[in-house]
């Protein structure tokens, strides 16, 4: 009915922050215990005592009349100490240059798409399934999307399809790879041939790498970050350090292009609460990071569970998630089932992702999968 919005946006689909929806049954009443596993967040708050500390800092020194910090320097700094730490490069060759911020990591990917593909001068490669906000932040902005493959058996992309698609993509030609590491839903990790083909790639593409989950996997590819000025790293606060309420991301890059990112990024982008918060994250990484193998036990504990089941096809994670598709003869009734096992977890008050053609189950808390597994092996497929 409006006329003046562009035409392309009336095909476009929205993310769906929270998939889960509305959590009634079918007799019309409400679980009493939910269980919220379909985000991929952390099962545990920050400490009360670490919450109390930011409540005093909120009172005693925000000022909620005053703009925040606009350059995040301080941050940048504490980020990028961090990340040698994290990575044990010597002679701590990150520094706060190489690090811009965002209002999560989707701030993160659509200025680097300002940055490189607007007005017509590019367009990214995705591999699917992976996470879906490459593909929707590009088309909102105009910019074309090619898709390839991966490889069923351990969705690594296909990487004869991506190199085909990058040379032979014009018009406009491919500007900017994401590559997820590892990738959501799939958990998987890059492999060696993919690390060897974004290695390839020529300087005048740019490669993101997304670590959201690095301190899961605790697999990284900044170490090589300085030798591949057309690489940047995107991380997150919103997952290990407990802080997705927050919405803080940050890019790690070559300093001229996280200088470019600081051109296209909004003014003011971080609030100030979230930016001592993440500060305080940081500082107490050793005490917020303390219950990643807890989580990394319960995912082999999970798994180990489900493996019995031959109704279920399981594959290795390297994340604090797994991913599943039912086990069927009939392809054709995938869709309906995966759809099935959804609903009825939700009515019993469990919340999981149908995404990629299968199930994604962040691991929560020992009761909370303790739940999750029980609903899954109990569901029948009714064959």
């Amino acid at each position: 009915m409006l006329s003046f919005l562009r035409s392309d946006l009336a095909q476009l689909i929205a993310y769906t922050p929270h998939p889960g929806g509305a959590l009634d049954s079918p007799g019309g009443k409400k679980p009493t215990q939910i269980d919220r596993v379909d985000t991929n967040e952390s099962p545990y708050d920050l400490p009360a005592a670490l919450k109390e500390k930011l409540a005093w800092t909120y009172q005693q020194e925000i000022e909620t009349n005053r703009y925040p910090d606009g350059s995040h320097a301080s941050l940048k700094q504490a980020i990028a100490e961090y990340v040698n730490e994290s990575a044990q490069l010597p002679d701590s060759p990150i520094t706060a240059t190489h690090i811009s911020l965002g209002n999560g990591s989707d701030e993160l990917i659509r200025s680097l798409l300002i940055a490189t593909c607007l007005g017509g001068e590019g367009s990214i490669l995705v591999a699917h399934p992976t996470f879906s906000m490459y593909g929707i932040l590009a088309q909102t902005l105009g910019i074309p999307v090619v898709e390839v493959g991966r490889n069923e058996t351990n969705f690594e992309i296909d990487i004869p399809a991506a190199q085909a698609a990058v040379a032979n993509t014009q018009n406009p030609p491919i500007r900017v790879v994401f590559v997820v590491h590892p990738n959501s839903p799939t958990a998987n990790a890059l492999t060696k041939a993919e690390l060897d083909w974004i290695r390839s790639l020529p300087p005048n593409i740019l490669v993101a790498i997304d670590e959201a989950y690095f301190e899961f996997s605790q697999t990284s590819v900044v170490g090589e970050l300085l030798q591949h000025p057309n690489w940047v790293v995107m991380r997150t606060f919103s997952k290990a350090f407990r802080l997705a309420a927050l919405r803080v991301g940050y890019a790690i890059a070559h300093p001229e292009l996280t200088a470019t990112l600081e051109k296209v990024r909004l003014p003011y982008n971080l609030p100030a609460f979230s930016q001592i918060a993440a500060s305080m994250a940081i500082a107490h990484r050793q005490e917020l990071l303390s219950t990643i193998p807890e989580i990394l036990t319960e995912r082999d504990r999970f798994l180990k569970g489900l493996q019995p089941l031959q109704k279920f096809l399981l594959w290795p994670s390297a994340a604090n998630f797994i991913y599943l598709r039912p086990n069927l003869q009939d392809q054709g009734a995938t869709g309906p089932t995966l759809t099935r096992i959804t609903e009825e977890l939700k009515a019993q008050g469990t919340l999981i992702r149908h995404t990629g053609g299968g199930l994604r189950i962040t691991l929560g808390t020992p009761e909370e999968n303790h739940r999750t597994l029980s609903r899954l092996q109990e569901f029948n497929f009714g064959d």
